[in-house]
């Protein structure tokens, strides 16, 4: 079975590392091809020009990753801002793609950007993000901190947010507001919701998910990078929903 993991903002395909070698390890030899994707300017991209690229640029490019990579029936796993770009690749090419599987992933509001939807999610909260985010006087870092690293230790918070700050998404992904969650689409779908997600809180997951007409919502106890603090536990979830 083929699978393809597409990260999320300011991370790229190597996020994915810890969660492909435990899915191997639950798999029998040669069982599955692995395949993690990268956004321009992300990952294996960084570095490249992005500033002419547009947001419905982005769909298309991955889609053609995939081909050329000699992808197909693909499961397709996405994590937080990969969720605003995946319901344009399904609707690209659904015949690709077997089940996608959306991992905390954010479905903005039509009419705002994704930042300006999860600043509404926070807004007026008396929670650690909610005091920060949208706050200039708070270091990136420590907004960083509190947004994915609320179930590791300090650490593993400092090792984490060592790898940030060299994948950038295109600008035009934080320009766009037209978003479109396409309900007659033949591909399923299955959305992981992290319960201890500090700036994707579970009910907005939960209310995400029927934006991605996700038929079924497995839970898992982490924290946004569940690839990263919980990627055994998280890869049995994956595989259990295109087993079961």
């Amino acid at each position: 079975m083929d699978f393809a993991f597409l990260h999320g903002g300011e991370q790229g395909s190597w996020i994915w590392d810890g969660l492909i070698a435990a899915m191997d390890r639950q798999s029998s030899p040669g069982e599955h091809r692995f395949y993690p994707l990268d956004v321009p300017g992300c990952g294996t991209k960084r570095g490249r020009d992005t500033d002419a690229i547009a947001f419905p640029d982005i769909a298309p490019e991955l889609v053609a990753d995939l081909d050329a990579a000699g992808l197909r029936d693909v499961v397709l796993v996405g994590h937080s801002q990969a969720g605003n770009v995946i319901p344009a690749m399904l609707a690209l090419r659904p015949g690709l793609f077997r089940r996608a599987i959306y991992v905390s992933c954010s479905a903005p509001d039509p009419g705002r950007t994704v930042v300006e939807s999860t600043f509404a999610i926070h807004a007026g909260q008396d929670s650690a993000v909610g005091r920060s985010f949208g706050n200039d006087a708070v270091p990136p870092k420590e907004l960083h901190r509190h947004m994915f690293c609320n179930d590791m230790s300090a650490e593993e918070g400092d090792a984490f947010l060592a790898l940030l700050g060299n994948d950038h998404w295109p600008a035009d992904a934080y320009a766009w507001r037209n978003w479109s969650y396409d309900d007659t689409l033949p591909v399923e779908a299955s959305y992981v919701v992290c319960l201890q997600d500090a700036i994707l809180p579970p009910e907005w997951q939960y209310r995400f998910a029927e934006r991605f007409h996700a038929a079924r919502t497995p839970r898992i106890d982490a924290g946004h990078q569940a690839m990263t603090t919980r990627p055994h536990m998280l890869a049995e979830i994956v595989l259990h929903e295109v087993t079961d």
